[in-house]
């Protein structure tokens, strides 16, 4: 694996982000609740941290848990909420280590159907259904991981020319497309919250 993203906007997080298969999954968990650029840079100030090139899942599973948390909770933080999200990525490492002997790519290679891609996704710590569709359309779209099926695997993020998440950025104007999307769907369910109040009435 060895491809450019634009994920975090940052040309060397993004180089590690393209280079490794762990720091992708990892930048992946930590995009909730915080700008994505900030989530997708996360990884690259871990390995800093670690004083590593890379991430490795064995190194992060074997951290102690309150050093490991206080590594991300330095300033700036790696996440709004840096302590339980050290704790996931720990959770992550360490099933990693356990299920694919802490190789983060052996999760989607050789496998050659999307559906069970998408199972596999799903079942690691931290990957409800919606984020594993997502990280399911970034490899296909983006690193060429195209197992039969992905596309229908990953629903509506796997369709082209779509600007619904991350898996469709590719540098600025995607990514101000995809921010524009998300707006819509905000805006769209806050509409939806409010018209329910109003018929409960």
């Amino acid at each position: 694996m060895d491809v450019t993203l634009h994920l975090a906007q940052d040309p060397e997080a993004d180089a590690l982000l393209g280079r490794s298969p762990l720091a992708a999954l990892v930048g992946m968990l930590l995009d909730q609740q915080v700008p994505m650029e900030w989530a997708f840079k996360g990884p690259r100030t871990i390995a800093d941290r670690l004083g590593a090139d890379d991430l490795e899942a064995h190194d992060i599973a074997a951290q102690d848990p309150e050093a490991f948390s206080s590594l991300l909770s330095e300033k700036p933080a790696v996440h709004r909420y840096p302590g339980s999200m050290a704790k996931r990525i720990q959770q992550l490492c360490q099933y990693l280590v356990e299920h694919y002997d802490g190789d983060a790519e052996l999760v989607w290679k050789g496998v050659d159907d999307g559906r069970e891609l998408l199972r596999r996704l799903e079942d690691l710590p931290g990957f409800g259904k919606q984020k594993a569709q997502i990280f399911l359309a970034l490899l296909g779209k983006q690193l060429g991981v195209r197992p039969q099926g992905w596309q229908e695997a990953a629903g509506a993020y796997g369709e082209t020319s779509s600007f619904r998440s991350v898996a469709d950025i590719t540098g600025p104007e995607s990514l101000a497309k995809v921010r524009a999307h998300k707006q819509e769907m905000k805006a769209a369910a806050k509409a939806a919250k409010s018209a329910g109040k109003g018929a409960a009435k």
